[in-house]
């Protein structure tokens, strides 16, 4: 999922990482390989966010799911892998 900038922040309030902006010329490559999202890079590799069902409170949440670990110790290269789901749950703000 595309996250918005408000969404943006509460994912890098619960992670470690940085945003790969939209402009990127990586972002292209990631997009055809992940599909259209907000991807984020930290120690480990590359992470998205992916919508929760609805809670009953009302309040929308994603989870943040590993997609790719670096390849080597250098963090130049990502290599793809089953999708990881982790245990951070982000708040969302739902889109206006």
């Amino acid at each position: 999922m595309k996250l918005t900038s408000a969404n943006v922040g509460q994912t890098l309030g619960h992670l470690d990482a940085k945003v790969v902006p939209y402009d990127h010329p990586v972002n292209e490559q990631l997009v055809s390989l992940f599909g259209n999202h907000t991807f984020f890079l930290d120690q480990s590799g590359l992470k998205i966010v992916e919508p929760e069902e609805s809670r009953e409170d009302g309040v929308v949440t994603g989870r943040v799911i590993k997609v790719a670990k670096w390849a080597d110790g250098t963090r130049t290269s990502l290599a793809p892998h089953d999708r990881e789901v982790t245990e951070i749950i982000v708040p969302l703000e739902q889109a206006a």
